[in-house]
């Protein structure tokens, strides 16, 4: 219950509390003030000290492999053993810059550059790490069932060219979204890396391409098509989100993977567990892109194809299915053979 003063010493009496309590947090805040300045001359500290040794294990890399190179006859078993050591060492040092600069304030890369500006985006405690990161997997979940519902409905239900439009519109944002929001997380430690960030600027590009995709017979052609994929794609991808974070939890708690490690879009090594299960999925709708691609490359051929957007659309399709492809093989691929070089260790 709040005081209420109910004469003037006692509004005295609560003024000289309130003053005393502003002189207190005024302590506080020049402390806070000055602990920041404090955290920010070692952060640069820190920088400034990662790079001059990321520069020096470089030089002293090369001058490694040229004494190899130079002198090889001539090292003996000891020397060989030392150079190794020393470059196993290397490989161990470079693992922990990349661990120490996700706690460092660090220049944004062009893409947030251009979106954000020089806005510090890096998260310094590993409890906004992980909040961020687990807001982001929410917004993935939430927005793929949403996906999958629209897109039903657009499919189903109505038939209508403003909500094929409303739902592209949707697509773009949720792509857009994705890639921005991938871009915080790399700044702060995750590992998305290749084709998989690169695949979400192209599903941008094509859901764009589609919204600006005038009503016709030709869009009319394919538009049934182009809703069913995107409806089988968000059930892939719901199976995907929950298959993948099951065996990243595993992981995790294990102590085998990073913790800011994402489930992302198609097969990743540490998912080699359920392959027979969600492989076939992951086939189906990479050939399904294939089949779109094939399909908008025929109406391009047709003589009543006026929209440049069928083209476009097509070869985005055609980037996915190879990309897709492409990745998801060598990464079962690499798995296949770690796994037979363990057995034969066995």
């Amino acid at each position: 219950m709040l005081f209420s003063p109910t004469n003037i010493s006692e509004c005295v009496r609560e003024w000289d509390d309130l003053e005393k309590g502003y002189q207190q947090m005024q302590d506080t805040h020049r402390l806070y003030k000055q602990k920041l300045e404090e955290v920010t001359k070692l952060q640069n500290s820190c920088s400034a000290a990662i790079a001059r040794q990321r520069k020096k294990l470089k030089e002293l890399a090369l001058s490694l492999k040229a004494c190899k190179e130079d002198q090889e006859s001539r090292l003996s078993p000891k020397e060989k053993d030392s150079i190794a050591e020393i470059e196993e060492s290397i490989k161990d040092k470079t693992n922990a810059f990349f661990e120490m600069e996700a706690f460092l304030p660090k220049k944004n890369g062009l893409y947030l550059s251009l979106v954000l500006g020089n806005i510090n985006v890096t998260l310094l405690n590993k409890q906004a790490k992980f909040a961020y990161k687990d807001e982001y997997e929410k917004f993935k979940l939430v927005l793929t069932v949403i996906l999958f519902v629209f897109s039903f409905m657009c499919r189903f239900l109505f038939s209508y060219r403003v909500l094929d439009a409303l739902f592209n519109f949707l697509l773009v944002w949720y792509y857009c979204t994705l890639t921005i929001r991938e871009s915080i997380l790399i700044s702060n430690g995750s590992r998305i890396k290749g084709w998989w960030v690169f695949h979400h600027y192209v599903s941008t590009f094509l859901s764009g391409v589609m919204l600006t995709w005038p009503d016709g017979a030709l869009y009319q052609m394919f538009r049934n098509q182009f809703l069913s994929y995107n409806l089988y794609q968000s059930f892939v991808q719901f199976l995907q989100y929950y298959y993948q974070s099951g065996c990243l939890y595993r992981l995790r708690a294990l102590g085998e993977r990073h913790n800011m490690d994402l489930t992302v879009e198609g097969f990743q090594s540490w998912m080699w567990r359920g392959l027979s299960f969600l492989l076939p999925f992951l086939f189906f709708g990479h050939f399904w892109q294939l089949y779109n691609s094939i399909t908008l490359f025929k109406m391009f051929q047709l003589p009543e194809c006026k929209e440049w957007q069928v083209l476009m659309c097509g070869c985005s399709y055609m980037v996915l299915f190879m990309g897709n492809l492409y990745t998801t093989l060598r990464v079962v691929y690499q798995k296949y053979m770690n796994n037979q070089d363990k057995s034969k260790l066995l």
